[in-house]
């Protein structure tokens, strides 16, 4: 008898250890979002900061508004490949510029150029002769972006930022962020990035999945208990 009343409470076991599961995973969704909501917050913040004149030295915050001086190195321009804007395919024109003051390499990302109508001929974008000063923000490539191929370089066209590779190609130790053009030079480069998505509507979507999913499982759980309870009092009855 006793074996069979544990059987009988395996299904209620494995119930509990479910619902407990689901509303967890959906504690945690509901964390996630509301470290997003704080990077949010903060990036939103740093947006409206004057920009911070940088030489080289200490680091600065990603999203934080710097202004910078330097000289290009036009001979080691990069164009990123398969960036899309207003539904046109196009590049990334990333470019190192040595600091004003310093022998440090920034990589800066000027901004989008369309594919032209043959590929193997990339577009041609002047690079302003001697010291140059621009603004934008700090941004750190992902560390394992998404790649189309194995085949991450062809020429001077890269599927990624990758700062580390770019470095070796370069052939200088370049700064550990990438700052993402602002200023208009006149270049004809377009500058309009996309704002940061950072998922928060999607982790409370997700949370609400978990959280509708746990209150299933007890309800159905309840539900088969109480039809339970009532087969036993219709049989003792």
């Amino acid at each position: 008898m006793a074996s069979r009343g544990w059987i009988r409470s395996v299904p209620l076991i494995a119930a509990a250890l479910v619902a407990a599961l689901t509303f967890e995973l959906g504690n945690w969704q509901v964390r996630r979002a509301g470290e997003k909501e704080a990077l949010q917050a903060r990036i939103e913040h740093l947006a409206h900061e004057t920009p911070v004149q940088y030489g080289g030295h200490t680091l600065p915050q990603e999203w934080q508004p710097l202004t910078v001086r330097g000289r290009w190195l036009a001979n080691r321009a990069m164009f990123i490949d398969n960036r899309v804007h207003a539904g046109r395919a196009g590049y990334y024109l990333v470019m190192p510029m040595e600091l004003t003051g310093s022998e440090d390499v920034l990589l800066v990302n000027r901004g989008w150029v369309p594919v032209g109508v043959d590929r193997r001929t990339l577009p041609a974008v002047a690079a302003q002769a001697g010291e140059v000063q621009l603004t934008g923000v700090a941004r750190v490539p992902e560390a394992k972006p998404f790649a189309l191929s194995g085949n991450q370089v062809q020429g001077v066209v890269w599927q990624n930022l990758d700062l580390k590779a770019m470095a070796g190609y370069v052939g200088r130790t370049l700064q550990p962020f990438v700052l993402q053009q602002s200023s208009d030079t006149g270049d004809g480069l377009v500058r309009d990035w996309p704002r940061p998505d950072a998922g928060i509507e999607r982790h409370k979507g997700y949370a609400l999945q978990w959280y509708g999913l746990c209150a299933l499982v007890v309800l159905l759980t309840g539900m088969n208990v109480l039809r339970r309870r009532r087969r036993n009092d219709d049989a003792q009855g």
